[in-house]
């Protein structure tokens, strides 16, 4: 028997598709596409921007310019102020605090074994 939900998400005039349910109903895709998203917020876009720079650029403008890549980290900051970004800005912030805190104690972690060996 069909619910009430299953009636919102078939369009008369459509036939149901079986993935209409996924991007509004699940609760978890929010969360795993924000923290994703988080994630290449930190890897990603760094390294691409600093690739288009050098790209372009001589070495001392694309060192200089790097800076605005801090630009990027801004739009979780931005998701978090209207209601309906909220959740998924929350977990954007969150992935990309989890990420840089990992790689941060990693290469931390690595440098200090180096460091300790080299003794």
């Amino acid at each position: 028997m069909p619910s009430s939900r299953d009636a919102e998400t078939v369009t008369p005039g459509r036939p149901a598709q079986p993935t209409d349910w996924w991007h509004r109903d699940h609760p978890v895709f929010s969360a795993l596409a924000g923290f994703f998203a988080g994630a290449v917020l930190v890897t990603v876009v760094p390294g691409g921007w600093i690739g288009l720079l050098r790209l372009f650029l001589d070495y001392d403008t694309a060192a200089s310019l790097f800076p605005l890549a801090l630009l990027a980290l801004l739009v979780p900051l931005g998701l978090l102020a209207p209601a309906r970004t909220r959740r998924f800005g929350a977990y954007v912030l969150l992935g990309a605090v989890t990420t840089a805190v990992v790689v941060l104690g990693v290469a931390s972690l690595v440098l200090w074994l180096m460091v300790l060996v080299e003794r």
